[in-house]
């Protein structure tokens, strides 16, 4: 009864009954009763009518929840139909509102106590401005002002209207308001703004002058300590965009200035001042500027003396003395960046090189200006030992504010030095005859030699500040726990951590690669001399040993090839020298980890002093028997890392070596390994296998792996021995086990010798193959008696992890392998029934993914030698090749059905089974085609059908997968005989569904592939017949081109109802006319996009992922170019080893 009178709004609402409920719905009763409240206040708040109660709910309830309730119900009306309102409603509301908030912020006592609903008035009220003002409320900015004057605290308040204000509009108005009401609100608070000059001074006449005259009259006049922090406060909120008159043309600087040394304005004023130290507008009012940078640092000596440790005192201070340093960091950033926001960089790229030096004489920038005079580059300087200071406060965010300004300055720096020092680079940057170069090169270079002596002590600071906060690499995994042990990495971070270090971690390399080519001597002085503190112990810790040793691991490549080898001398020596001196099983892991990292960073030099190599491969061994967490693991990472690069040296007979160090290694193998767990065993196994694959001579190569294989076949050979005396030996877990760790290992070989793994699988192949049989008769039996749930049995998961490292096995060397026919024709058959067919036979849990994507494998590598080599193929090979196109359909038959009834049935089950199958579907679509087209309709609509299902899937990989596949179909198709045919009957459904997923926020990733589709599309005007059926379709079209434009406009015009037919026919239109211009074809999707409404207001960051990675690939270049800032290890090209 009482939620039907609620419900009843043809009267005034029963505001008590109202406050019960609101009441109840917040309450601690039962859930059903707060169930049965928010039902009603539900109905209430979706009532259209229910917003002409909420005057009347305000001025007769006591309850904050209640009103809270009302203005809500208002702010949705205000926000979705406000203007379809009558004026006099409209006006009515907004007069309300405000008289309300005048009454409530005229009293202190009122508007201490009801604080938060003004706040919350304050919103609907600039929530109603953004439509009123200024069109159908002028004299808004007039009232307010008008009415500040009138009382402290109604000026309070109308500063935070003002704030709300500019944060509206300037903030967080991105998808509410369309860019030209924000434009026309920013033009009204600067309305009619012209320069009027009087004397020497510009003068602003704007509306904005009200506001500004009222802050400086409150900063000037006031004494209430909440009235000048609102002010300060809003205009921190507005000094972002105002006209710059307002701020270096009036007493505001020097109020501002004047407040800084006061406790309780100080962190307002220093975000005052950092928004204006963050404006960048050429050199019209440097001097202000710099004045105000001086005056700064005199007040700022006072607060915060130049003594003072920063980082203790931000560890022992208040949140308010926490945040002063926060927003020092701020200001000093945004003035130093504002400063040298043209930096070298850009003007080495104009267009001759006298124009440099009148572009550096006419345009003095600010951080020009600070340098020009002694006075002025003390407080420069001053202000940057602040700042250094502040970087090793331990604070993240404190710390990358930092570290970003570091980064664009010492980037600022070595661009000039890099761009400028030759003379010869200079002349062909700039174009000009030599003989025009020397006098003017000369005086630029001494202008940047003169400029990096000025900053040669803060960079030399800095250089010791990123050595001691360098960021952990990846590829080390012992760490300090919380207890303060020493531990593996375990603990994963989440996705959005991982990549903050791993950004900080590239921006701080980064920083510290620029900083070594500024002055390599000084860096590599600062390096030993820590190193040398450690080893002496005056400066012994994890930490400092850490940061240090990931610093000189960070630097690799930046140093010439001599200096770089003395430097790693002493740097490998000295780390030697400490393992050996320290005690402590904890200390030996962090020294072993440190060198194992610096060493795998310097291949270089590995390799150039073998005996330096022996020894530290030597010093790896010693560690995989070290059995403290994280060691091994390191060790055999370290130990792959430096045979990649070094390989050859390991294979041949070394100066003062009887023997390869290969063969020396293979001796006394099962001692080496002893220790090692079965995952480390692999990874020791894949790098003897680089060793090996680097050995030339075929007959020693051989010798080698079977050396390497002894022990692996030798229990291969004893477990089949035990399995012909009884099968059931295999059956065995611990004997599964091994099977299992044997075959792992042969797979960790097989990757890094690739074809010369021949010999080894071949003893194996068959016998594998039949253990593949029996583990998979095994499954199926066990499934078949204990239902779905045997398959989640420990003992099945066993026995399928031997399926799929057999599969991966295969896998693995058939793709390394480069004699693909010989090899296929001796691999590729006996597989076929023991494979495909178990897979077809098989339960769907039963069903390992790994088979689609061997035989993906198989079709990819197979046809692409076919394809490159068809003239030097023999008779049998070109047999093979018919026999493969011929097996498609035996491989269509036992894979495509079942699969796709595994897949279909949601978008979760089976996740490794879907991307598998598309792309064995793409190496049959692109390298078998012939045998696509001998499949029945049926067979074929079902392909079709599967590939629309892969590029409508939400996963990004599954939905490229089926979109390249859909290109490959269409391209083969076109090109075949069957293509009128094809196009008639999929060319509608393709295109509807390429539409459906373009529009579609969830497949924005594909963006780049669906608009190579639909010019593919387009295509359809070279067809021979018609697409339209012409008995259903009476209207002859002159040709396929005009039907489908017809099509498209229909299809379009129905989908987005709220676009014009005119504005769907012009994009239709635009399709056409610029599809053969790739670039201006998507440009005109992305338009199309935005002005349908479905990507409006949103990241479209993936509309230009193509152009943001060819951007990414532009960055590279320009970091191969400079010597160190990608690592050697990172360089996929293998590196020079001789």
């Amino acid at each position: 009864m009482a939620a039907e009178k609620l419900r009843d709004l043809s009267q005034p609402i029963d505001v008590a009954l109202l406050d019960a409920t609101v009441a109840a719905f917040y309450g601690t009763g039962s859930k059903e009763e707060r169930t049965a409240a928010d039902q009603i206040l539900r109905d209430l708040q979706n009532n259209p009518d229910m917003w002409l109660q909420v005057v009347h709910i305000l001025q007769n309830t006591k309850n904050l929840n209640t009103k809270f309730f009302a203005l809500q119900v208002l702010e949705g009306v205000i926000k979705y139909r406000w203007n379809a309102l009558p004026a006099e409603q409209r006006d009515g509301m907004k007069n309300y509102i405000s008289e309300v908030i005048v009454q409530l912020s005229s009293n202190e006592g009122s508007f201490r106590l009801e604080r938060l609903y003004v706040n919350k008035l304050n919103i609907i009220l600039v929530q109603i401005l953004k439509h009123e003002w200024p069109a159908r409320w002028r004299s808004f900015i007039p009232d307010l002002v008008a009415a500040a004057k009138t009382s402290e605290t109604i000026c309070e308040n109308c500063m935070a209207i003002l704030k709300l204000l500019s944060e509206e509009v300037f903030d967080f108005s991105r998808g509410e308001m369309t860019q030209q009401k924000i434009k026309e609100l920013k033009q009204s608070l600067n309305r009619q703004f012209q320069w009027y000059f009087l004397g020497a001074f510009l003068i602003p006449q704007s509306e904005f002058q009200l506001i500004h005259e009222l802050c400086l009259y409150v900063l000037s006049a006031s004494q209430r300590t909440e009235l000048i922090r609102a002010t300060l406060s809003t205009l921190h909120a507005f000094l972002s965009w105002i006209p710059l008159g307002y701020i270096f043309e009036s007493p505001l600087l020097e109020t501002l200035l004047k407040f800084f040394p006061l406790p309780s304005y100080r962190n307002l004023t220093l975000q005052c001042l950092t928004e204006i130290a963050a404006l960048n507008f050429g050199d019209f009012y440097n001097v202000q500027y710099v004045n105000m940078y001086n005056v700064f640092m005199v007040q700022l000596q006072t607060i915060l003396p130049p003594t003072t440790n920063i980082p203790e005192a931000y560890a022992h201070g208040s949140s308010e003395e926490q945040a002063f340093i926060q927003n020092l960091a701020l200001f000093f950033t945004s003035f130093y960046k504002a400063m040298h926001v043209l930096s070298i960089r850009y003007f080495v790229f104009l267009s001759n090189l006298f124009g440099i030096l009148r572009f550096l004489t006419k345009h003095k920038f600010h951080i020009r200006v600070l340098e020009s005079s002694q006075e002025n580059i003390n407080a420069l300087l001053m202000g940057l030992e602040y700042l250094i200071n502040i970087s090793y406060v331990d604070d993240t965010e404190v710390f990358k504010v930092c570290l970003d300004y570091w980064n664009s300055l010492v980037l600022e720096l070595f661009d000039a030095h890099h761009n400028l020092d030759n003379p010869a680079v200079a002349a062909n940057i700039m174009g000009l005859p030599m003989p025009l170069i020397p006098t003017v090169v000369d005086g630029i270079g001494a202008q940047l030699m003169q400029r990096r002596q000025l900053y040669a002590v803060p960079m030399s600071k800095l250089r010791m500040l990123m050595i001691c906060r360098m960021a952990k690499p990846e590829e080390v995994l012992i760490v300090e726990d919380e207890n303060g042990n020493i531990v593996r990495e375990t603990m994963k971070d989440n996705d959005v951590l991982v990549q903050y270090k791993v950004t900080n971690l590239l921006i701080m390399r980064e920083t510290l690669i620029y900083l070594s080519h500024l002055d390599h001597e000084d860096t590599e002085k600062q390096m030993l001399k820590k190193l040398s503190k450690q080893l002496s112990g005056e400066d012994w810790t994890w930490n400092n040993l850490n940061t240090l040793c990931w610093a000189i691991g960070s630097i690799s490549g930046s140093m010439m090839e001599e200096q770089e080898n003395r430097f790693l001398v002493m740097v490998i020596r000295d780390l030697l020298n400490l393992c050996e001196m320290t005690k402590g099983k904890d200390n030996k892991a962090v020294i072993a980890s440190n060198i194992m990292y610096v060493v795998g960073q310097y291949p270089r030099f590995l390799r150039a002093h073998w005996k330096f190599l022996k020894t530290v491969v030597n010093k790896l061994f010693e560690f995989m028997h070290e059995t403290h967490p994280g060691v091994q693991d390191m060790a055999c990472d370290t130990f792959l890392k430096i045979v990649q690069k070094c390989k050859r040296k390991f294979v041949i007979v070394q100066v003062g070596e009887n023997e390869p160090f290969v063969s020396e290694l293979l001796s006394g193998l099962a001692t080496t390994v002893a220790d090692l767990e079965p995952h480390q065993i692999h990874i020791f196994y894949e790098s003897v296998g680089h060793m090996i694959q680097a050995e030339s001579d075929t007959q020693k190569r051989e010798e080698y792996l079977q050396r390497l294989m002894a022990l692996p076949n030798q229990k291969w050979g004893e477990i089949l021995a035990q399995a012909h005396q009884s099968v059931d030996f295999l059956k065995d877990q611990d004997v599964i086990r091994t099977v299992l760790n044997i075959l792992q290992t042969n797979t960790s070989v097989a990757s890094s010798l690739g074809t010369f793994f021949l010999s080894q699988i071949s003893v194996i192949f068959l016998d594998m193959l039949n253990v593949y049989k029996m583990y998979s008769e095994l499954i199926s039996s066990s499934i078949a008696e204990g239902g779905p749930f045997a398959s989640k049995t420990s003992y099945v998961k066993l026995l399928r992890s031997v399926k799929r490292e057999t599969l991966k096995l295969i896998e693995t060397f058939l793709d390394k392998a480069e004699d693909q026919p010989q090899i296929g024709k001796q691999f590729v058959p006996p597989m076929m029934d023991p494979v495909l067919g178990d897979y077809a036979r098989n339960l769907p849990d039963a069903r390992e993914s790994e088979v689609l994507s061997l035989f993906a494998t198989i079709i990819n590598k197979y046809s692409i030698f076919f394809a490159y080599n068809v003239f030097d193929c023999d008779t049998s090979l070109i047999q093979y090749k018919s026999a493969m196109i011929d097996d498609v359909p035996r491989i269509f038959e036992a894979i495509f059905q079942c699969t796709l009834e595994m897949i279909t049935k949601n978008f979760e089950d089976y996740p490794e089974h879907r991307l598998k199958f598309f792309s064995l579907l793409r190496a049959i679509a692109t390298h078998c085609f012939p045998a696509l087209i001998r499949l029945s309709s049926q067979q074929l609509k079902l392909v079709m059908d599967s590939i629309i299902w892969a590029f409508r899937h939400t996963e990004r990989n599954i939905a490229e997968t089926g979109l390249n596949l859909l290109l490959e179909m269409l391209k083969n198709f076109q090109a075949s005989e069957f293509c009128n045919q094809f196009y008639r009957t999929y060319f509608l459904t393709i295109e509807q569904e390429i539409f459906a997923v373009l529009t579609d926020t969830f497949h924005k990733p594909g963006f780049k592939l669906h608009v190579l589709v639909l010019p593919a599309l387009a295509e359809s005007g070279l067809l021979t017949e018609p697409l339209w059926d012409v008995a259903t379709i009476s209207y002859p079209y002159p040709n396929n081109a005009m039907f489908v434009r017809e099509y498209t406009i229909k299809l379009l015009g129905t989908s987005f109802p709220n676009m014009t037919a005119s504005e769907v026919t012009q994009f239709v239109n635009g399709l056409f006319e610029s599809r053969n211009d790739l670039s201006t074809f998507k440009n005109h999707i992305r338009d199309f996009l935005v002005q349908s409404k479905e990507f409006s207001a949103q990241d479209n960051k993936d509309l230009y992922a193509e152009e943001a990675a060819a951007q990414r690939e532009r960055e590279r270049q320009r970091m191969l170019s400079i010597p160190g800032l990608i690592a050697p290890n990172e360089i996929q090209d293998e590196m020079v080893d001789s």
